[in-house]
């Protein structure tokens, strides 16, 4: 998901045109193919950005749409991988593409690229508001029924720990050098495992697996389809990932390793966290851990700690592109006043609406359709609409993911700001 986009925005996305690009790229290219990523490397660092926090959703999404709903799921999974492999061929078709915005800018001009920008920008912004969201359930999950008296207000539970949280985070995102968080972040693979390990000891140990659910619930389907986007949009990462690869020809079948193996760990989860539960889970499966165990901890802990290190990562390139409109770029204080303003106001829109599965849910059936279902179909025919390589039947089954996404769009974002209004 965009959490995972961050470090490719931040230094491909902002600012930065392809033409002051295309140079660089000439005088070094043949450093970078001596020192580009491996396969294997390649491998962890598209599966770590497919590994998002989706995984606590997805058992939610389940119990809203039902056992067959999961047949939907693999459905979602084989889109986004298709559309994955047309963004490498959007890159085939000019060796200076190194961004998703590159791709956009080669399709439709600097429009395309600003387009892109928009909605990669939007999305990363609410992905950091449930960070803090998810922070604020977690917490007064572990630690119930805590209290804080200010003048004459109470503040209490998720109120009180998402400040918490934010004034924690807060002088991460005053730094510059983000390699040290980075490399917290690409824990992210193992701290999904270490939660699937979890929930299955907990099934084991605690709560047993016989929960029934539903067979299908039409009503909870567009909830349902936008979070299984969710799990699998981080589109907005591979070109650069595609970029930085020592064998840019096998980035296929990398796009194979990590779509099955995060296939397979969302939907491990996804079934253990139902069959578990059933239809009360909540927006979080972590919510529905029993309190107090050790697996229940583990899992808690193992959420929480991406979070403090990707929201930083993720607000820094609006951030940075915040400062460059204002040219605030090389002041100090300014930058610093800039991100604790954003941080401010991701703050207030999570106390505003502090409903985890329906804003992932916003997030994945308008923002994440749009970055990686429909904007990589748009601008695979628009590049090679006049190429002779096109292929008839493959120009069909694209119009047909994208005429399925927009429909979905709809009807899931009116789904999801219906729920999100209704709860308010």
């Amino acid at each position: 998901m965009a959490s995972q986009c961050t470090l490719a925005v931040a230094d491909e996305e902002i600012g930065l045109s392809s033409s002051i690009r295309a140079p660089l790229l000439h005088n070094h290219g043949q450093l970078a193919r001596q020192r580009g990523a491996t396969f294997a490397r390649t491998c962890f660092n598209v599966t770590n950005a497919l590994s998002g926090i989706g995984v606590l959703s997805i058992p939610y999404a389940l119990s809203e749409g039902g056992w067959i709903s999961l047949l939907l799921f693999f459905v979602v999974a084989v889109v986004c991988f298709y559309t994955g492999l047309l963004i490498q061929r959007c890159m085939d078709a000019d060796p200076h593409i190194r961004s998703y915005s590159d791709i956009g800018e080669f399709a439709f001009g600097y429009k395309g690229r600003i387009i892109v920008g928009i909605f990669m920008y939007i999305e990363l912004y609410l992905v950091a508001v449930s960070f803090l969201i998810l922070e604020g359930d977690n917490l007064d999950n572990l630690f119930p029924n805590l209290e804080f008296q200010f003048l004459s207000q109470t503040i209490k539970g998720k109120q009180l720990f998402l400040l918490m949280s934010a004034l924690l985070v807060l002088p991460t995102t005053w730094l510059r050098n983000l390699d040290g968080l980075a490399y917290i972040s690409a824990g992210g693979v193992v701290a999904s495992v270490i939660l699937m390990c979890s929930l299955l000891w907990i099934g084991v140990t605690e709560t047993g697996f016989q929960m029934q659910g539903r067979v299908l619930n039409l009503s909870g389907l567009p909830t349902a389809l936008g979070l299984f986007f969710v799990c699998f949009t981080s589109h907005a990462v591979f070109p650069t990932i595609h970029a930085s690869m020592r064998e840019k020809i096998k980035f296929s079948k990398v796009l194979v390793i990590s779509f099955a193996l995060c296939t397979f760990n969302y939907g491990t989860m996804a079934v253990l966290g139902y069959l578990m539960y059933g239809d009360d889970l909540k927006s979080q499966v972590t919510l529905n851990l029993p309190a107090g165990k050790i697996g229940s901890k583990i899992a808690i802990f193992t959420t929480l700690i991406n979070p403090f290190a990707k929201y930083a990562l993720t607000i820094t390139p609006i951030a940075l592109s915040i400062e460059e409109q204002l040219a605030f770029h090389l002041k100090r204080s300014y930058s610093i006043l800039v991100r604790t303003l954003l941080l401010l106001s991701t703050v207030l829109m999570a106390l505003s609406i502090p409903f985890f599965g329906y804003l992932m849910a916003f997030i994945g059936s308008f923002l994440s359709i749009m970055v990686s279902v429909l904007f990589p179909c748009v601008f695979y025919i628009k590049i090679y609409r006049a190429s002779s390589q096109r292929n008839q039947f493959e120009m069909v089954v694209i119009v047909g993911v994208m005429v399925t996404g927009v429909l979905i769009s709809v009807v899931g974002t009116y789904s999801s700001l219906v729920q999100i209004i209704s709860s308010l």
